[in-house]
């Protein structure tokens, strides 16, 4: 055969072949040899037949390339390869210790640590599994046969046996991942390790051992999609072996799902509207540095792909004297002017006061921050003061917090002092419709609730609250108010608050807790009036949506039940929808 007309003829006949739908990229990063960066073929003809498209990461030269190649890939395998260098876990290396690789470990492990701040798809092969452990807290043995105490026999744990065949046995957990994959108690496996998972850190849980107690496998209990697996799953498929594949394919699904969330995220805008990032300012933090102090700042806005928040200056009830009036008005302008001092010291973030200055700011790609005042004690008994926060930018005041002030009754605390909404209050939700800055209901009594919906022209908002039926708390709205609020063309956003979502004494909420509130609160008021307020730094957060970086996973988990249209809704369109309403309102 010509071999020159057999390339033309492959080449013609590919390009008139109809393209196949883009399967996702999965980045292996690959192993460090005599002749450079290598990669056995298993890795990559396993990930192929999973369903996605691999990509070899080199040992990286360059940190800085690490963020380039996380926006490049949509899910990771950390592949086999030399011992860990102990050093870098704070220990000294026993004489067992085998030899290391300093061009991978260090890349590596903060590889590992970004995509997991990303909530990326992940499958962490032998030296991957120790990898993920060290990096999240757990412990190694540096050698099994001396440092490790087996449960009954030991058994041999690097096999001479070829790489393709299975040497032992091991147990998959029940309710583990691994197990639902496998749908098997006990698999065969092969092995090549003489290092091992000691101790998993607190995120994580141990899902499979072997007969002698050593950690064969672990999972993520906050992120959904991180598997950590001791033998070498892709050296099956060298031999025709397709057992392995239940991983391969579960790591393409969830990559492929990771890829549509992030594809989704670049076109629509999403918006978290009730943080109380400002109450953390005082402990020197600077919201263009990650920070575990905090929920939100701009290293997890844009890990979650968080496009804008409402940051909250939040006052806690105090007394009605004029001295603490006072004190209240000037404690809210220093907490406004913390906010734009934050956001000024941040050149990839802006503040906004508009709906059509964050799809602005979206187009640039630059975060936005919009201010709202949480609790209307910050007026004090002069109304005058709102004109004065619309001016600064505020976009929206809840009427009271925990507590009666001068406007109205509160949903906790209350001492029912005006039966709901004060003459005063009347006077304050006229003048908020009159100057354009939305009503927050959110932590405001019942009655002071039908209280602004008689009272207000324009429709009101509850920033973060959530369902009291599934969760009876006074903070929480009945269906009746969900309901009304709906009528009257407001928003109702579902909140994180873990006391919200899930009674005290009935377990821990999860995001499962927030996706019901969710669900809920779209049964009852529709799917144009409801959203997302996380209240996060306000004690917001549940394992799943502990903080903005994992705001994705709720996009994740959305696409699987509501259409485009349907998320951008509840990602931020409901409620700027209104926003724009109010604010037009007080131009005519």
């Amino acid at each position: 055969m010509n071999h020159e007309s057999h390339w033309i003829n492959t080449y013609q006949h590919l390009c008139r072949t109809e393209k196949p739908v883009q399967s996702p990229i999965i980045g292996i990063t690959g192993n460090f040899g005599s002749k450079g960066c290598e990669l056995a073929p298993g890795y990559y003809q396993s990930v192929f037949q999973g369903g996605a498209t691999p990509l070899v990461i080199p040992p990286l030269e360059d940190i800085g390339d690490i963020e380039t190649i996380l926006e490049r890939v949509d899910g990771l395998v950390f592949s086999g390869g030399g011992d860990l260098n102990p050093l870098l876990l704070g220990e000294e290396p026993s004489p067992e210790l085998h030899s290391i690789c300093p061009q991978r470990d260090l890349k590596e492990l903060l590889l590992l640590r970004m995509a997991l701040d990303r909530q990326m798809p992940m499958l962490c092969i032998c030296r991957g599994i120790q990898l993920l452990a060290a990096a999240t807290g757990g412990h190694l043995y540096q050698d099994i046969p001396t440092e490790s105490k087996p449960c009954g026999k030991p058994i041999k744990h690097s096999q001479e046996a070829d790489r393709s065949c299975a040497t032992h046995t091991i147990e998959l957990k029940e309710g583990s991942l691994l197990r639902k994959l496998f749908q098997k108690e006990r698999i065969a496996v092969n092995s090549f390790h003489h290092q091992a998972v000691s101790e998993v850190g607190a995120d994580f849980r141990i899902t499979a051992q072997s007969a002698d107690g050593i950690i064969e496998g672990i999972e993520s209990k906050i992120h959904p999609s991180v598997i950590g697996v001791q033998w070498h799953p892709e050296c099956f498929i060298l031999n025709g072996d397709r057992c392995m594949m239940p991983l391969f394919k579960w790591l393409a699904h969830e990559a492929g799902d990771y890829a549509a969330a992030r594809r989704l995220h670049t076109s629509i805008l999403s918006l978290d509207t009730h943080c109380d990032t400002p109450m953390l300012f005082d402990q020197h933090i600077r919201f263009n540095e990650r920070d575990d102090r905090t929920k939100v700042d701009l290293h997890k806005m844009q890990e979650g792909r968080l496009d804008a928040a409402i940051l909250a200056a939040y006052l806690p009830q105090k007394g009605l004297d004029e001295a603490s009036l006072n004190e209240a008005t000037r404690y809210c302008n220093q907490l406004l002017d913390e906010i734009e001092e934050q956001i000024g010291r941040c050149p990839q973030t802006e503040l906004a006061s508009t709906p059509d200055e964050l799809y602005r700011l979206k187009s640039y790609g630059i975060k936005a921050i919009m201010k709202g005042i949480e609790n209307g004690y910050a007026i004090g008994r002069n109304i005058e003061n709102l004109i004065h926060f619309r001016q600064r930018g505020v976009v929206y005041m809840t009427l009271c917090h925990n507590g009666d002030n001068l406007i109205c009754d509160s949903a906790s605390k209350t001492e029912h002092t005006h039966n709901g909404l004060s003459p005063f209050g009347r006077e304050v939700v006229h003048e908020m419709n009159r100057i354009g800055m939305m009503v927050d209901l959110s932590h405001a009594g019942e009655k002071t609730f039908w209280d602004v919906l008689e009272t207000s022209s324009l429709p009101v908002v509850c920033s973060h609250s959530s369902c009291q039926a599934l969760c009876q708390h006074p903070r929480n709205l009945t269906d009746e108010q969900l309901k009304a609020l709906a009528q009257q063309g407001g928003v109702c956003q579902i909140t994180f608050y873990p006391g919200f979502l899930r009674e005290e004494g009935k377990g821990t909420a999860t995001i499962e807790d927030a996706l019901l509130h969710l669900k809920h609160a779209i049964d009852v008021a529709g799917i144009e009036h409801v959203g997302i307020g996380s209240d996060f730094d306000g004690d917001g957060g549940v394992p799943g949506l502990n903080d903005a970086s994992q705001l994705i996973n709720l996009t994740r988990r959305l696409q699987q039940d509501f259409s485009y249209e349907e998320i951008q809704a509840i990602w931020g369109g409901n409620f700027l929808r209104v926003m724009k309403q109010v604010q037009q309102a007080s131009q005519q």
